[in-house]
């Protein structure tokens, strides 16, 4: 169970990142450039824990296509970015390969 929790930590932690990186226009602005410097790293040091039970392709396949959909519903939300049907059906193939994944597949322990 503590490898799942690593590894939503990670995902919360690369999405706070993902979202700052805008605001730091550049890595011009401190703070945003700092809240970038550190999401980073706490979803990478995450990341790496997570690795230590679960094999990096399932791992990375989760991280990347959790965070591609959080981000992108983070910037619908936020920052005014408009998702079309196809962009919102792509959105949720990613997650519904995420829950084959998971549920499915005999690559990631239960």
């Amino acid at each position: 169970m503590q490898q799942w929790i690593f590894l939503s930590i990670a995902i919360v932690s690369e999405v706070v990142a993902t979202s700052a990186l805008k605001a730091s226009e550049g890595f011009s602005r401190l703070w945003p450039s700092l809240i970038v410097l550190a999401g980073y790293s706490i979803a990478f040091y995450f990341l790496s824990l997570t690795l230590r039970t679960i094999p990096v392709g399932v791992v990375y396949a989760i991280w990347s296509g959790a965070g591609i959909a959080i981000i992108a519903l983070v910037a619908w939300i936020f920052l005014g970015q408009s998702l079309d049907i196809p962009a919102m059906i792509g959105l949720l193939l990613i997650i519904a390969g995420v829950v084959v994944l998971n549920v499915f597949s005999n690559a990631v322990p239960h």
